[in-house]
């Protein structure tokens, strides 16, 4: 379990992490998101000691990081693949973790045979592809075989039986009663693999709660109707003081009903349906709902005839090219 409590992180004038508190349970995968700029890094940092809060704390079932003797029996974390030592191959890389924090030999071969690496175990890391140093950065985080694991963006570079695979891997070793904490972009990946979310905007707490209720409380849910007895359908909708709303394709959208509702009303009124679906919004256009008042930076896509600004660097003070303003 990950406990943050009032945490807190400046940087000068800027503040990255604004009292952030909130709990990481054990038994489900969780995920991290908040646009760029959101503090997601930072806080993930902080978590693993590698920056030090301005205030507050994190501990790591009950301690601080800094406590904890052999940290990766504790915590694996992946935030990132990069940082592998290229002159290395895969084996002695995990190899000196290994024997840093004390854990069998054993235990190397071990991990590189559940990323599927063992082939590649004597070559040199750094002509590994981006998907090969993934997995090799997984691999560490597993090598201790901690209670804890944190991912920052672990689909990235995965082919797609990569992603269905560590998919699969998070929810097996959340379904073993470990603390899963992932952070990514691809919201499409987290709707499949999260069962609780933890949304930041600007540093500050946005949202912790379950996957379906975000959804249901960030989003709009309607049902669809389409009949060939449209206008009569409209009448019947109307004299029951429904609402229904014309969308563009010449079906009828009504909010706050159910499909059940509304097939036994057509039914009653013996009015032929061509459909009748109930409609969810996706994670990711309850995240946009969420955030939209969060994010940071805005592009414009040029359309709509809105013209793109005159001079798109100047909010940095500078022209492109040189950086010196020239």
């Amino acid at each position: 379990m990950i406990e943050l409590d009032g945490l807190t992180k400046r940087f000068g004038h800027k503040v990255a992490v604004d009292q952030l508190s909130c709990v990481i349970k054990p038994g489900m995968v969780t995920g991290f998101l908040g646009p760029n700029g959101a503090g997601k890094s930072t806080t993930m940092r902080m978590m693993l000691g590698l920056d030090n809060p301005t205030s507050g704390s994190v501990r790591i079932d009950g301690k601080h990081y800094r406590d904890l003797a052999e940290p990766l029996k504790y915590i694996g974390a992946l935030l990132d693949a990069k940082a592998m030592h290229g002159g290395r191959s895969a084996y002695h890389n995990l190899l000196c973790l290994a024997q840093s924090n004390r854990i069998p030999e054993s235990r190397v071969a071990e991990v590189l045979d559940t990323v599927g690496l063992t082939a590649v175990a004597k070559k040199k890391s750094k002509g590994f592809s981006l998907g090969m140093g993934q997995r090799l950065g997984i691999a560490s985080a597993l090598l201790g075989d901690p209670e804890i694991l944190m991912f920052d963006e672990p689909v990235n570079g995965l082919d797609p039986e990569g992603i269905h695979w560590i998919r699969n891997l998070m929810k097996t070793l959340a379904g073993q009663g470990r603390t899963i904490f992932v952070s990514s972009h691809l919201m499409s990946e987290m709707a499949l693999t999260a069962d609780h979310l933890i949304v930041i905007g600007q540093g500050r707490l946005l949202a912790d709660t379950s996957m379906a209720d975000f959804i249901h409380e960030n989003s709009r849910s309607y049902v669809r109707l389409r009949s060939p007895q449209q206008e009569r359908l409209r009448d019947v909708l109307h004299e029951e003081g429904i609402v229904a709303a014309e969308a563009g394709d010449g079906a009828l959208e009504v909010d706050g009903a159910t499909t059940e509702d509304m097939g036994e009303l057509a039914a009653r009124h013996t009015i032929v349906l061509h459909e009748l679906s109930a409609q969810r919004a996706s994670l990711e256009e309850a995240f946009m709902q969420m955030t939209a008042g969060s994010v940071e930076y805005h592009a414009h896509s040029g359309q709509d005839g809105a013209p793109p600004p005159e001079e798109p660097w100047g909010q940095w003070g500078q022209r492109p090219g040189n950086g010196k303003g020239a």
